[in-house]
């Protein structure tokens, strides 16, 4: 539950954002206004072209809004040029897709440790944290694999730490579990709330999968790029009640709307 002394993280105003295709112009947010707080973990979901992965990229940094403002840590993203854009989301920002997106020639070790070397420091620094959030995540054995030598799952671990080996403040992912089977989702469902509940990074999460975000203490529903729905729960009992149990409870509906 969120006291009203919690601190904002993203803060996010009259955010529109619109593309140009074929000579017309498809307005994909129309209008979001939301404030994501400090330690909170988020899902964000609704049907196909809602503006889900629009939003988060917005909120990522990777993709500037048509009109509106986002903050991040009380920065504005809308008036910082390209450079200091790329340094916050360097600093304060993981990222982890749908697609795992390592790099094919290194070991997993070396994929975890390169945003550490990306900003300059030593491998002899990063690679203990790498070392330990391999581990963190079930990988211990595992470092010295390439990511053709690894399920998708695992790939999807390394990714996973490679996120975090900057010890960000905020952790975007775009539907992470998208490409996984069934108990292999449910393994990254339990690693994405244990980070939560034990480092207390804030996690905004797109998803269909219903478990994963019937787990989660707070969902916002977009539609046709509005925020539709913002529910919270006001405890964390739902994510060991299982994920059938969690869908059926979520605001007394039986269901999430992850279509």
């Amino acid at each position: 539950m969120i006291s009203d002394s919690a601190t904002p993280l993203i803060v996010a105003s009259g955010v529109k954002k619109a593309f140009q295709h074929m000579g017309r112009t498809l307005e994909v947010l129309r209008g979001i206004d939301l404030t994501i707080y400090v330690g909170e973990m988020v899902g964000i979901v609704g049907q196909s072209g809602a503006g889900k992965s629009t939003l988060l990229h917005c909120m990522g940094t990777l993709d500037l809004v048509s009109s509106g403002s986002i903050t991040i840590a009380s920065e504005e993203l809308t008036t910082m040029s390209g450079a200091r854009l790329a340094d916050l989301r360097n600093r304060t920002i993981g990222f982890v897709f749908q697609f795992h997106h390592l790099l094919p020639e290194f070991n997993a070790l070396e994929n975890v440790l390169m945003p550490g070397l990306i900003q300059g420091r030593s491998r002899k620094e990063m690679a203990p944290r790498a070392s330990a959030l391999l581990e963190e995540v079930g990988l211990a054995d595992r470092m010295l694999h390439r990511p053709g030598e690894l399920s998708g799952g695992e790939q999807q671990r390394v990714a996973l730490a490679r996120a975090l080996v900057l010890d960000p403040k905020l952790l975007l992912a775009d539907e992470p579990t998208g490409n996984l089977d069934s108990r292999t989702s449910e393994a990254m469902h339990q690693l994405f709330y244990k980070i939560n509940e034990t480092r207390k990074t804030t996690i905004v999460i797109v998803t269909h999968n219903a478990a994963l975000a019937g787990g989660m203490e707070r969902v916002i529903t977009l539609r046709d790029g509005k925020v539709e729905r913002d529910e919270r729960r006001n405890d964390a009992s739902y994510r060991h009640a299982g994920p059938d149990a969690v869908v059926a409870e979520r605001a007394g509906t039986g269901k999430v709307d992850v279509a």
